[in-house]
């Protein structure tokens, strides 16, 4: 009697008769194959699930949800353990979230997995970095240097960290590698600028700012430094020029309304300058900065109780600001409280103020 097939279920297979069914265990050799498939099968549903999250989580690293790439790639990396991408970009977005103590254990196993992956090294260096642990961070951008020699990013982090610690000659030293390696590197001639800037070096710092905004002219914080660098330099009219187009690319970029504020009340143009300050705080609140300026500007108009509520208010945002104590110590030296005035200035030479030092040496020494 003819018989046909009709499936492989739950370990027996059922036979189709012309009468009634019947079953027929399987052989050792169908169950082999039987259970091969079925592993098959869940590894496949495995790989394809943790694909799945891993694809959320670029997704929502792409539109900056770090948090949520995050939850992502953790389900990636639970359903398939020897996902490295998962696990690697896990990390990258950890640090991108400022959960740095996660991304230092992150990059860990992946190092431990693998100590030739000089990513790895690089991402915890950043991590480290994060965590104000500069020794740990510098060892990590070292090995990920001697892994990958040819990595500009490497480089220029370590000449971060190197402008961090006040190192500048070293961090000139980086950055001068990264642009080698990456000539089109528009912030590593920014910040190699500023290098150059911290050692009082203006040509040098104004030749580096002014290719970084070659490489890239829509960088408003590169025309923010060219604008502070010439303003240093007496050049109000260039430096006013800068902070305009740097205005123009950030209308909401509140430092380059307080820098070009500050330019043009050494131009005299004290009410002007009000203008720029209030907005400057109108666009960043906590901005001590502005605050300060304000009250140099309302002691050139000689409103001496303005000055010193203005300076009141930046010591609020800042309470170690060391322009504010010397703008209160002036507001107060000028209402006759010269005793308030050189309480101000003595905090403010202990803070560092060169201002504060003459002023309290000059006005208040025994």
């Amino acid at each position: 009697m003819k018989r046909t097939t009709i499936g492989l279920i739950l370990g027996l297979i059922f036979i189709s008769y012309n009468g009634n069914a019947q079953i027929e265990q399987l052989t050792p050799q169908e169950t082999r194959y039987r259970d091969s498939i079925t592993k098959l099968n869940q590894q496949n549903a495995t790989v394809a699930a943790s694909q799945e999250a891993y694809n959320k989580g670029i997704e929502l690293f792409n539109k900056k949800n770090f948090i949520g790439a995050i939850a992502e790639f953790k389900k990636s990396v639970a359903a398939d353990p020897n996902f490295t991408a998962a696990h690697y970009n896990k990390g990258v977005a950890e640090n991108e979230a400022e959960q740095f103590k996660d991304a230092v254990a992150t990059f860990t196993l992946l190092i431990k997995k693998d100590a030739n992956y000089s990513k790895a090294y690089f991402q915890r260096g950043r991590a480290y970095q994060g965590l104000t642990d500069y020794l740990s961070s510098e060892k990590d951008y070292e090995k990920s240097i001697q892994l990958d020699a040819k990595n500009p990013k490497a480089y220029y982090n370590y000449g971060t960290l190197k402008f961090l610690q006040q190192d500048y000659n070293t961090a000139i030293k980086y950055f001068s590698k990264t642009i080698e390696l990456d000539p089109n590197n528009a912030y590593a001639y920014n910040d190699r600028g500023s290098c150059y800037r911290m050692q009082d070096n203006y040509p040098k710092a104004l030749a580096d700012y002014e290719e970084a905004q070659r490489k890239n002219p829509n960088l408003a914080f590169v025309l923010n430094n060219i604008g502070t660098t010439k303003k240093k330099t007496k050049d109000y009219v260039g430096a006013l020029a800068a902070f305009n187009r740097a205005i123009s690319i950030d209308a909401n970029y509140y430092m380059a309304y307080n820098n070009r504020g500050a330019t043009l009340m050494d131009k005299g143009s004290t009410d002007e300058a009000l203008k720029d300050f209030e907005k400057a705080l109108q666009l960043n609140p906590k901005y001590a900065p502005a605050a300060s300026n304000l009250s140099a500007a309302y002691f050139k108009k000689k409103n001496y109780k303005k000055a010193e509520e203005w300076a009141d208010k930046a010591l609020q945002m800042e309470p170690n600001y060391a322009a504010a104590y010397v703008n209160r110590g002036l507001a107060k030296e000028m209402q006759r409280n010269i005793e308030g005035a050189c309480e101000d200035w003595h905090k403010a030479n202990e803070l560092g103020s060169v201002e504060g030092k003459t002023y309290y040496s000059g006005n208040c020494s025994n």
